[in-house]
């Protein structure tokens, strides 16, 4: 009996482990698919591109691959989906719907899993940068503080800032197992 109880517990672990890895690999793939795609819509429209100054209406449909956000400093390379929706976040950097786009002077707020895209973003500091790469132009934001909140707290969304702000959120603490109590914020400015 003691044989078939440890038998069951290994398949089970076997299953779990399985289970796990998959789900592992398929993420990865999303990522990968979805930066290809970003790439694709920052690249094919270079010779056009420019860093604009005026407001650009740019409304993306949910669930499209908007651009990058490049992290230099971890040179991290990260596609940006327009939502936040699990399926969003497994495939890189959600845009949170309702804030803002670069250049409309508002908000804007990009999340991400922190055991997945946003791994690393503790390694940042004040002053470090972000890079919002949009076919429509590149924008870099110096970090300019970070902060916790709960992970109820929404007042770090704000659709009454008439500046344009750069807020990047993520759960924690990072080595958190589970669903983590908290949230890490950063907020960039533009570097003019």
């Amino acid at each position: 009996m003691k044989k078939l109880i440890g038998i069951v517990f290994i398949l089970a672990g076997l299953i779990f482990v399985g289970t796990a890895g998959y789900q592992i690999y398929q993420t990865n793939a999303a990522q990968k698919d979805a930066l290809d795609s970003a790439r694709e819509i920052v690249n094919r429209s270079t010779d056009e591109r420019k860093n604009l100054t005026e407001p650009v209406e740019f409304e993306p449909d949910h669930g499209e691959t908007i651009g990058i956000l490049y992290i230099p400093k971890l040179d991290a390379e990260l596609p940006i989906v327009a939502g936040t929706d699990e399926d969003d976040l497994d495939r890189g950097v959600g845009h949170f719907t309702g804030t803002g786009f670069p250049t409309q002077e508002r908000q804007i707020l990009l999340s991400g899993h922190r055991d997945t895209v946003f791994r690393n973003l503790g390694d940042l500091e004040i002053g470090d940068i972000f890079e919002v790469q949009m076919e429509y132009g590149t924008f870099q934001y110096e970090i300019e503080e970070t902060f916790i909140v709960d992970a109820d707290d929404r007042t770090v969304i704000d659709y009454s800032i008439d500046e344009e702000v750069l807020t990047v959120s993520t759960c924690y603490p990072f080595g958190f197992i589970g669903n983590a109590p908290d949230r890490y914020i950063l907020n960039a400015k533009p570097v003019n």
